[in-house]
């Protein structure tokens, strides 16, 4: 291998000086799979859909969690969905269990991991300080959940215009609303690390 790969600790790391200790990254599994949940459940009146930060909450946490820990996250809240308890947007009153993860919205939530992933991996790689870099980082991954939501979406209920007027029009605005506040608040957390450190 002719170059090392640098990396950088994320900011969680930073905040805790986690490093090995398995008892802190399951309680932090468990402390984000619970905004997670929390996040859900919380609907923001918006034009023209009311809006969740969840995916806000997804970025945030592969961006500060890093692309292993933010994975685990992930993947442990989507467990616990699959066990049926009623984390998901919408459950229980629209299903729960393995039969709410295979319907409409299956491919966002397949989304959430690879975007965490991809995320924490940019972050690793030191993005996530400044405006910009954390721009093009929720950028990419908001893109990742939408894909992965359209192309389940497009597989359910065809590919044709309503496509989109389904599962991505009446988000967009919210979506660039998140990003917006993501590129704010993570270069500010860093700063402020900075200040105490």
């Amino acid at each position: 291998m002719f170059f090392k790969q640098i990396t950088y600790p994320t900011l969680i790391q930073e905040v805790s000086g986690l490093k090995d200790s398995m008892l802190t990254k399951v309680f932090l599994a468990l402390v984000g799979s619970l905004a997670l949940w929390a996040s859900a459940k919380i609907s923001i009146p918006f034009y023209p859909v009311p809006m969740t930060m969840q995916t806000f909450v997804v970025l945030m946490i592969g961006m500060s969690y890093g692309a292993k820990l933010g994975g685990a996250t992930i993947t442990l809240y989507l467990v616990e969905g699959a066990l049926g308890l009623p984390v998901f947007s919408g459950s229980p009153e629209r299903g729960i269990g393995l039969a709410y993860m295979f319907g409409p919205t299956g491919g966002y939530l397949l989304g959430f991991l690879v975007s965490a992933v991809t995320v924490g991996i940019l972050a690793e790689r030191g993005f996530g300080k400044n405006i910009l870099s954390t721009l093009i980082s929720m950028t990419i991954g908001t893109a990742i959940i939408f894909a992965f939501g359209l192309l389940w979406l497009g597989s359910i209920i065809g590919w044709d215009a309503s496509l989109l007027e389904l599962g991505f029009t009446p988000f967009a605005l919210g979506a660039i609303l998140k990003i917006g506040l993501a590129a704010l608040s993570l270069p500010l957390a860093w700063k402020l690390l900075g200040k105490k450190s």
